[in-house]
């Protein structure tokens, strides 16, 4: 096993932007900690390796208590085997982080903070209804760095009204805040949210997928000449902090998935639980695991590894892909993606298959393209 992640699912209010599971209300807050308590013990039989990487994700993670944090840690300690130093990373808001809260995450093992920046201007803060002000996002970060070495903040770009300038100063002042690692995400029309809705409408317009990609090259250019490596198309760390959980994902990993919504994988199956916290937290009080269960076919393993490789640094290892699948599935990879080769959005390189500086920002949708619905006959 690589990793644990767990879900916490609520948040402050709804981000227009955000289909995530989470609940606003707060309701029940002290039950869920008990359930997600509860269903790590149910699972201790499924570690079979160290846990090295324990990750809070949501849902706004900070908006539980240092104490209850503290509680969910202990937990993990006492029911399964843990690396001697693990990599246990928060995500926070701006506005949840105190001094007292970030003393009290410290003394519970946090040891990475990823700080939901999104933007540091507030025109953008406000079009996106997130609960903190640009002066609250900077502050936050220099607080959070007087508690932890290992900071990462999140950025968002390709977001409606935002000019290329307004980007440009976004940038900068993360360059000042100097922090080791940047998570960078173009903004995405997700269904169900009140982005689409404003949309739909005629309220706000998406920007040109030109300007886009202007910001997106902008971004790797200058986070890349400030000693970042762009290790996967939107993550960017200096030497050392690169996010130990996430690439333990792309590289196919075991991992628990914990809580409400919570995406796992144990190397052959993938598996979610239900999105819903009354139904979650009634489930696992009666014993019983919440899950969806997904086994992967060989064609699923094929479109994941391209589907990961290619938004990595490392691409897709085509040796590998001969080795797990097969020769077949080398030999075809490397036919449909000779298009994409000769536009110069793809290269190979190292026996790797790589995006190219243009065709990463392109990448989920070459990965789409390149994608098999099936193999000589029905899925294996």
């Amino acid at each position: 096993m690589s990793g644990i992640y767990l879900h916490i699912p609520f948040c402050k209010k709804a981000c227009h932007y955000c289909n995530f599971h989470f609940s606003t209300t707060g309701d029940y807050k002290n039950e869920m900690v008990e359930a997600i308590k509860n269903e790590l013990r149910q699972r201790k039989h499924e570690a079979s390796l160290p846990v090295e990487t324990i990750y809070f994700g949501g849902g706004t993670p900070s908006m539980l208590s240092s104490m209850a944090i503290s509680e969910l840690i202990a937990t993990i300690r006492s029911q399964f085997n843990i690396s001697t130093n693990p990599e246990i990373t928060l995500e926070a808001n701006p506005d949840d982080l105190t001094s007292s809260y970030l003393a009290g995450l410290k003394n519970a093992g946090v040891n990475r903070l990823s700080i939901g920046v999104q933007s540091f201007h507030d025109k953008e803060l406000t079009l996106m209804n997130r609960a903190h002000s640009g002066k609250q996002a900077i502050q936050s970060v220099v607080l959070a760095q007087e508690f932890f070495n290992n900071v990462s903040l999140d950025l968002l770009f390709g977001t409606p009204h935002t000019t290329f300038s307004d980007w440009k100063r976004n940038l900068d002042t993360a360059l000042t805040l100097d922090v080791p690692h940047i998570s960078s995400y173009a903004l995405t029309l997700e269904p169900k949210t009140a982005l689409e809705h404003f949309v739909k409408k005629g309220v706000v317009s998406l920007l040109d997928e030109n300007d886009v990609e202007e910001q997106f090259l902008y971004l790797v250019d200058t986070l890349t000449a400030n000693d970042y490596e762009h290790y996967e198309l939107s993550s960017f760390g200096k030497a050392g902090y690169h996010s130990k959980n996430n690439t333990a994902y792309w590289k196919g990993k075991p991992y628990l998935g914990i809580g409400p919504s919570a995406h796992g994988f144990d190397g052959a199956q993938r598996y979610w639980n239900i999105s819903n916290n009354a139904a979650y937290i009634k489930k696992i009080e009666t014993g019983e695991l919440p899950q969806t269960v997904e086994k992967l076919s060989v064609v699923d393993k094929f479109n994941e590894a391209i589907m990961i490789g290619l938004r990595a640094s490392w691409g897709v290892s085509l040796g590998q892909m001969e080795q797990d699948l097969g020769k077949q599935y080398r030999k075809h990879l490397e036919q449909q993606a000779q298009r994409f080769i000769d536009e110069k959005l793809l290269h190979i390189e190292a026996n790797s298959l790589k995006t190219t500086r243009k065709g990463a920002f392109l990448a989920d949708g070459i990965s789409a393209d390149l994608f098999l619905i099936d193999l000589l006959g029905a899925k294996p």
